[in-house]
Parts: C-alpha cells; sequence; structure tokens
C-alpha cells in the first residue's frame, strides 16, 4: 500500500535520508525505531507530504506521490502528532468534525454522527463539549486519532504518540493503538516504546543515520537482532534505569 523507493531528503547540506526502501502491505503495522534524529519522522513527513522527498519515488495505493497527486493521497493518509496539534478554539467534537466536513465537505449531521461514535470508540465521548486546554495529554492524543480516523483513511501515521505524555497516560493511548491493530488498520508507528512495538508490530524497522539498518518480523528484530547496531541500540534503551 505504502512503498518507498530510494527516498533521499536533506535540509541544507545535511543528509537526512540516505535512501530509503521499503513498502508497507494493507493491513500491516510497521514500527519504526531508532535513535533521535535517525530521520524516523522525516520519513513520516515525506509520506505525508509534509515535507518534499529530494529523490526516490513513495508510491501509496498506486498514487506516485507529487504535487498533482498529493490531494487524494492525503485524503488516504491521516497523521497523528506528537504535540496533538488540536485546534484550542474548538471543543472535542468540533476538531473531529473539522477534516470531513470543512475538507471531504460532507454532511454536517453525517460527519457529527461519525464524530460521537468515534469520541465513545476512544473513551472521550463524555468531553466532546471541552476544549483541549480542559483535558490531559493522553486525553489530547486520543482526541488526535479520533480526528486521524474521522477522514476515513486508508493508513494511519503516527509520529511517536507518546512521547509527550505523561508516564501514566502512556498506556490509555498505547490501549486506542493496539485495538486499531487488531482490527486491520494500517499503521506506520514512530515510537519509542519497545515493549508495545514488540507485541503489536508486525514488522520493525530499525533506522539509522537515513537508512535502514534492519527490517524484520517485529519480535525478530526487537528480541533477536541480526545486525550489531540494532543489537546496541535495543541494550541501551531497554537498559534498567
Amino acid at each position: 500500500m505504502i512503498t518507498l523507493s530510494g527516498v533521499t531528503k536533506s535540509f541544507g547540506d545535511r543528509p537526512i535520508l540516505r535512501g530509503v526502501d521499503f513498502a508497507i502491505a494493507a493491513g500491516e503495522v510497521a514500527c519504526l525505531i531508532g535513535p533521535s534524529g535517525s530521520g524516523k519522522s522525516t520519513i513520516l513527513r515525506t509520506i505525508n507530504g509534509l515535507e518534499r522527498h529530494d529523490g526516490g519515488t513513495i508510491t501509496v495505493n498506486g498514487l506516485l506521490l507529487s504535487d498533482r497527486t498529493l490531494p487524494q493521497i492525503r485524503r488516504q493518509l491521516s497523521m497523528v502528532f506528537q504535540r496533538f496539534n488540536l485546534f484550542p478554539h474548538r471543543t472535542v467534537l468540533e476538531n473531529v468534525m473539522e477534516g470531513p466536513v470543512q475538507v471531504l465537505r460532507e454532511p454536517v449531521a453525517e460527519v457529527r454522527e461519525r464524530a460521537l461514535a468515534l469520541l465513545d470508540r476512544v473513551g472521550m465521548a463524555e468531553r466532546a463539549a471541552a476544549y483541549p486546554s480542559q483535558l490531559s495529554g493522553g486525553q489530547q492524543q486520543r482526541v488526535g486519532i479520533a480526528r486521524a480516523l474521522a477522514m476515513r483513511p486508508q493508513a494511519i501515521l503516527l509520529d511517536e504518540p507518546t512521547s509527550a505524555l505523561d508516564p501514566e497516560r502512556v498506556g490509555e493511548v498505547l490501549s486506542v493503538i493496539r485495538a486499531l491493530a487488531s482490527e486491520g488498520m494500517t499503521m506506520v508507528v514512530v515510537t519509542h516504546e519497545i515493549a508495545f512495538a514488540r507485541e503489536v508490530a508486525d514488522r520493525a524497522l530499525f533506522i539509522d543515520g537515513g537508512v535502514i539498518v534492519e527490517d524484520g518480523p517485529a519480535r525478530q528484530v526487537l528480541t533477536a537482532p541480526t545486525m550489531e547496531r540494532t543489537r546496541q541500540f535495543l541494550d541501551r534503551v531497554l537498559q534498567p534505569t
């Protein structure tokens, strides 16, 4: 469903992606792991056209990413951001309805019904009239996931969805992502939650220095990696504090 071939990206004279190749099948959950600055978030942002890639190709559902196809591709992909990115002046319900009403031009009554069902699905129906400032970080992120689902995407890109949360709130967001995975939603997740990735992901891709160092079944990569660089990273992040 999502294919990257030889994708490169630089910021000024600093290369970030150095020829990234991978393909994600429909219904697959892939977790991108690696040290900070390795290019994980940039990969998501190039797939969604938030960053323009310099070289190589990106294909989503048979559409080659370009300025012409970007609007079509964005209708098939939803993004969940690290910092929530909710509209502070809109209620929870209005945030979830915004995309389908303003971008897809769907009927308000139909979108409202779907939005309320999605908020119930992520455990936020009772806070539909609240504003983002009245919510915890975990609650805001669950609203962000409902907002992504409201666009009825073919796949969801999640950029470190728990990294801005207090430790006590991480579990509530991971449980929503876990449920989506069990329902067959295609997802590409940038995460530092190694235990979660081992449990939920079909694939794990370890990225370092803008290249994919190791790519394979999540349990194998995250339990018994074949590459020494992957082992070093996992030993460091899994080391008890």
